[in-house]
Order: structure tokens, then sequence, then C-alpha cells
């Protein structure tokens, strides 16, 4: 309760102040005074707790000003009205020029607060650890560029409710990604339904857990018994455990948990300290508080030096939170609204509060979320963010081959208009860089959440959509029409060329969108390789048996992308 009473003695200065001045001005009824101060300390106090505990407002000077008005102008009332003194006579012109100045106080500082945040808008921006980059590194062959939807994750875990004891009391919490041990797999903490079950029940069953990229995995139920959680309440409730412990901190979003190399659940919550004279966050210093749900030990951390165990110690709420500073105040508050120069608006496709959680080649997790024009009626994107759950640290895509292409809202009605009569949707697009082509990855589910199939979708052809059974199968299948698409055979510069000779044992030679592609098999080699007729034209004349020589950027699915070749026979067939 120290939170409470600390937030509580705070918003009761300016009230002391007017109660003092009231005792000091009434001499001939000072006992009478004293009465009627101490009765409406005791009654506002009262009624003060108990509104602090419910609304729990963190201590920030715009909050504890506001606080004092409130209880200052209750109080100044009351004392009036138990005095019995009148307002406006001579005997209180002293009680009047409290009353206005409290009035005056009210209209300047009221107004002062929403002004400051508005300009606080743009220093909230530059708080904001970001750089920009042209794009993405490419997917190597062992990675995983897509996760199970939560949706779908959700639905298997609720059919798999009735393993937990007493099941009619709960329901099924956030769902939150995370890494354990090599595994990424979503937690969910079981939750109270209301709170007759959490009087009943005290204390929850334990979490569930399942594979974020198998969609045959089934979900595991843990036993681990907590009594402080989200769903709990009075002085069990997670936020109010929080709050309690750390009053002066701004809490964003709702606490999740996490677990750590032992299973043992934790919630976890974003924290951050305002700047200046506003309720506006610090991006450059935001904290985390790791709850212990069965002991309630609260401990705070600076969110880059959280438990190696949590993947988020900065929130999906946060990270939107920080989309917005970044993409719409990038000049400033006016600029967002009337010239709108460089601003850039967030789509809202993502899996949690507009973001969608991805994991990198490292194993750390980020927040992606595609970047639109604040133009109506335009659907393409302008780039994309990815913010460092860690850290914060925001990266911006805006290279030239992100520039122009379809937004995640685009993609995502690209499926839907590929299964019209079965209702199935696309959920979770992701933008990924494949073998240099800017890509939609996508999840499409039938209306119950039910995993249907991955479509993989060339950001820049709307035209050019794969779809498959498994992430690994679409993969390799949209990198093989990749090869085989004829804007993609083209220069890709000097960088990681590989010199190869051989002779030839297959040839095949198509025409795509009025260009001839040529494809062939070196004896002893694996590699598909893959020649524009445009850049050698003589290459449409190889046969079996023919011996080459050339330079091929080669990619990790066993094809090639040929910059020159020289056939034996042929002359001027280099490009």
């Amino acid at each position: 309760m120290i939170g409470m009473l600390t937030t509580t003695i705070l918003s009761f200065i300016l009230y002391a102040l007017i109660a003092i001045f009231f005792i000091a001005q009434n001499k001939k009824y000072r006992m009478t005074t004293l009465k009627a101060v101490g009765l409406v300390f005791v009654t506002l106090f009262i009624l003060s707790v108990i509104i602090i505990y419910i609304v729990m407002p963190p201590i920030t000077i715009p909050n504890m000003t506001i606080a004092n008005l409130i209880v200052g102008t209750v109080g100044m009332v009351s004392l009036y009205a138990l005095t019995k003194s009148k307002p406006f006579t001579k005997s209180t012109k002293h009680f009047d020029a409290i009353t206005g100045a409290l009035i005056l106080l009210a209209i300047i500082t009221i107004p002062g607060f929403i002004i400051l945040g508005i300009f606080t808008l743009d220093d909230a921006h530059q708080s904001i650890t970001k750089e920009e980059v042209d794009e993405a590194k490419p997917l190597d062959q062992d990675a995983t560029p897509i996760v199970v939807s939560p949706e779908f994750a959700r639905n298997k875990v609720q059919k798999a409710m009735s393993v937990v004891p007493n099941t009619q009391f709960y329901d099924l919490g956030k769902l939150q990604v995370q890494k354990i041990g090599d595994e990424i797999v979503f937690v969910a903490p079981v939750e109270f339904t209301g709170f007759w079950k959490y009087f009943r029940g005290k204390e929850t069953e334990g979490y569930f857990t399942i594979s974020a990229t198998d969609v045959n995995a089934q979900p595991k139920f843990i036993k681990s018994k907590m009594k402080y959680t989200n769903s709990s309440y009075f002085n069990h409730q997670i936020s109010r455990t929080i709050y309690n412990a750390h009053p002066g901190y701004i809490q964003s979003g709702e606490a999740q948990i996490e677990v750590d190399e032992e299973g043992k659940p934790w919630y976890v919550q974003t924290m951050y300290k305002p700047i200046g004279l506003t309720n506006k966050p610090n991006l450059q210093n935001l904290h985390v508080a790791v709850v212990d749900p069965v002991s309630s030990n609260v401990k705070l951390y600076k969110s880059e030096e959280a438990p190696s165990f949590i993947e988020g110690p900065i929130s999906s709420e946060m990270a939107s939170e920080e989309n917005e500073y970044f993409g719409k105040y990038v000049h400033g508050w006016l600029n967002s609204i009337f010239g709108k120069k460089d601003v850039k608006i967030p789509n809202e496709s993502g899996t949690e509060a507009s973001v969608t959680p991805i994991f990198d080649e490292n194993g750390e997790m980020h927040y992606f979320t595609d970047m639109s024009s604040p133009k109506e009626n335009i659907d393409s994107a302008l780039g994309y963010t990815l913010i460092n759950a860690r850290t914060g640290k925001l990266t911006y895509y805006n290279g030239e081959k992100n520039n122009g292409i379809m937004d995640s809202k685009g993609a995502k009605e690209i499926v839907n208009k590929e299964f019209p009569e079965k209702k199935w949707t696309g959920s979770m697009p992701v933008l990924y860089n494949i073998d240099g082509n800017p890509t939609w990855v996508v999840n499409v589910l039938d209306p119950n959440g039910l995993f249907k199939h991955y479509a993989y979708i060339k950001a820049a052809d709307s035209d050019f959509v794969v779809f498959g059974d498994t992430a690994r199968g679409t993969l390799e299948s949209y990198r093989l029409a990749l090869a085989q698409d004829p804007s993609n055979v083209e220069s890709t510069g000097d960088a990681n060329l590989e010199k190869r000779d051989g002779e030839v044992e297959r040839v095949l030679v198509t025409t795509q969108d009025k260009k001839q592609v040529v494809q062939f098999l070196l004896q002893d080699d694996p590699i598909i390789y893959t020649v524009n007729s445009g850049k050698a034209p003589r290459a449409i004349f190889l046969q079996q048996g023919d011996k080459v020589k050339l330079e091929a950027n080669i990619r990790d699915n066993q094809t090639a992308i040929v910059e020159t070749i020289a056939i034996e026979g042929l002359t001027n067939t280099k490009q």
C-alpha cells in the first residue's frame, strides 16, 4: 500500500495550504475551523485512497497537479460549508481570493499541460534510437521465415483447456511469443474468468506453451500455481502490485508472462518515466518490472539489462507507440496535421497492438510494422520498421526496393480474394527479403482460425503468389518461381559471383512475358542455372553436350542467375 499512500499524500499539498490559511484567518472560531479542517481531511483522504486504489494514477507532475486542484477545490468548498462562511462578503475576501486563484490556476494549468504535451511530441520522436537501412539481409537456408498465427495458436490451446484442474474457473490469457531453448513458442497463462472465480479459486493453475513454428504441434500445459495475475483482484492484481512498488513510473500495456530456463513463469511489464512536465515517454530510458507471481516480489530493470530469459522487455503496446512517434511526428505536431512532410502512418495489420513479433537469425525478438502514406486510397508501403524488443532501437528499411511495394493490407486482400467461397483470410503478414525480393509471407486461416496454407507474395507484383502447406516447402517453391521469372533474371552486380564451367546436361528454353529464359544443368552439378536471352542472345541455341564457362550469382536454394556465359563453338555470347 506504500505506493497508494504516497500518491494520496502528494494529492493533499494544496489542501494543506488552504487549510492553514483558513485556520489563520478564522482566529475567532479557530476550534470550529480546526474541527472542520480535520473532518474534511479525513473524509477526502478516505475517498482519495479509494479512487487512487482503483485508478492508480502514476506520480507525475501533470497527474499530481490535477489531483491537487481537485482535492483543493472540493476541500475549500467543504470548508466554506462547515464553517458557514459566506463567500463574496467583506469578511471572506481572503477566502474569495483563494477561490479566484484556484479557478485561475485550473484555467491555466490544464490547457497548459495539454499544450506542453503537444510540443513534447517532437522530443519523444527525438528520444527514439533509430537508424535507416536500405534493405534487410536475405533469409538464409536455415531460417524459418514465419511463425504460427496467434489466432491459430489460441484456437488450439482453447481446445486443450479441459486438462486444467477446475477448468470452469479459468480462461486463456494473453499469448506471448518467446524463445525457450532453441524453440520459438507461444506462452499463455491461465487466467480467472471473473471476480467470483477469483474469490473461490485464489490461485491460477499454470500456463500453456505451443510451438510458434510448427502448425502440427500440440499445446502443453505446465502446472505452476500463480497467486498474482492480471485477472486477480485487489492487491493480487499484477498492475496494482507493480504500482505499489513503483508509483512514479507509467505502465505501458498489459503485463505479459515469460518463462525462465527452469520453467518458472514471471510477469513482465514495460515502464517509463515521462519527459519533463508531461506524460510523454522518454524512449531512450525504458524499464521493465519483473514480478514473481507467487511471492509478489517486484524487481525493476532497464529494458536492455533485463534477465536473458525475457524476450520482450519492451511491450508490443510500447513498440506501437514508438512507431507512432517515429512516423507521425518526424517534424513535430503541426506538420503531422497540416503539411505532413515525410509523415509515415503505421499500418494496423500486426498481431499484437498493431505490431508483429518476429525473431532474427541471432534469436533476438523484434516488432515488425510496415509504413504507408498518410494520403487516402494509397495501398503502397513506404518502408517498414523493426523495433528491438530489448533495446527499443528502431530500424527503418526504406531502400528503393521497399518503396512503392504493396502494404500489408494489400497482401491480406490478395489472400482474401483467392478463397472467397471458403471465406479463408490472410493473417499476420510479415515482409522478408527473399533472394533480393521484398516478399510478404502470410498465414491463410479458415473462419475458425485454423491454419490452411502459407502464402508468399512478391511485394512488387500482386500477381506473383505461391501457396503451400509447409513453411520450408512453400519457401523453396517460391524461390524456384523467382528463379524462373524473367523480371528477376537481371544483373545482380559483381557481388558474390562465382565462376563455373562444365558440360551442359539438360536445357530448357521457355517464353514468359514475351521474354525467353534459358535454364540448364551441368554434369555433376545440382545447380539450376538461369540466363535471360536479352543478356545473352545466343544462349537460346544452347544444346546438350555444349561446354560453357560462366559467372553466376548462386543462391542457397540451388538456383543461380547467370551474369556472363561463354559457349564453346559460339561467339559473341558474353554479356
